[in-house]
């Protein structure tokens, strides 16, 4: 009776969010207008796309930062990540060299403020706010929360990040802000620009995913395991580093999408049950 019953429940699930309807709008300005009639390539670049369920309320927002060295790339809704329940923000910023460090990292935050100020309208929570993307996407995550100052221009605690959830991102200082400074790839340094100068024991939950480390860029494993020891050693209690095997640099978000939704599921019900 009881494997019957737990049958029902899952079909009843599958069934209700197979029923949900989403909107995606797209293009939407993220910066103010004020910003975006000074600088013609804030108005080009800097917008973003908006997927959420229909209707929905409470539900969890997941904002997804592109890959592309800091140089390229664009937005797109990924489509591992659709039709799961939650909100699924992408984000469009600018690229060296036509800006530098700190340009696309101030995209990031403005974007992610657009995120707080305006969820709500759409029946979303601010309190179950994701940050994910790939490469240079997780190297922008990891940059607006941890170090603090970027998000604060906008009066948000970064700690109110729900959680955090990199696919591969550079954890030293991006190697093409590296090259804004003439520093070769193969140079490793850490200054203001890398995420590991910023670790801190208050973070939020931060989840770290690499390629194989035989088949990954430039040792990002070993960097993201680095990462993952000092943020350890600083006192964070919440960070894990998983290693995808056999998959490298550029296939490795397949297999990633389900760890990221699984990792939303799980920190949005310990979120929701605290209430």
């Amino acid at each position: 009776m009881k494997k019957i019953l737990l049958l029902l429940l899952l079909t009843s699930a599958c069934y209700a969010r197979a029923q949900q309807q989403y909107v995606t709008e797209k293009d939407i300005n993220y910066y103010e207008d004020a910003a975006s009639k000074k600088d013609a390539y804030i108005t080009s670049q800097c917008k973003l796309d908006f997927y959420y369920p229909k209707g929905a309320t409470n539900y969890a927002t997941i904002v997804w930062f592109h890959g592309g060295g800091l140089t390229g790339g664009s937005k797109a809704i990924p489509k591992a990540l659709m039709d799961k329940g939650y909100a699924v923000i992408a984000v469009g910023y600018r690229f060296s060299p036509k800006v530098t460090a700190p340009a696309y990292i101030e995209d990031a935050a403005a974007a992610v403020a657009w995120v707080y100020k305006h969820i709500g309208q759409y029946g979303g929570s601010t309190g179950l706010i994701f940050l994910s993307g790939h490469s240079a996407g997780g190297y922008l995550d990891l940059m607006i929360t941890l170090d603090k100052s970027y998000l604060q221009r906008y009066n948000i605690d970064a700690n109110t990040i729900a959680g955090i959830i990199p696919f591969s991102p550079q954890v030293i200082t991006h190697f093409t802000i590296r090259k804004e400074q003439g520093i070769k790839d193969t140079q490793p340094t850490i200054d203001k620009y890398a995420p590991l100068y910023h670790v801190r024991a208050d973070a939020p939950p931060l989840l770290l995913i690499t390629g194989d480390r035989e088949m990954e860029m430039l040792g990002r494993y070993e960097e993201n395991a680095y990462m993952n020891r000092m943020m350890q050693l600083a006192g964070h209690k919440a960070t894990r580093l998983y290693e995808l095997d056999g998959f490298n640099h550029g296939n490795m978000p397949e297999p990633a999408f389900p760890l990221l939704l699984q990792e939303v599921a799980t920190i949005t019900k310990k979120i929701q049950e605290k209430k």
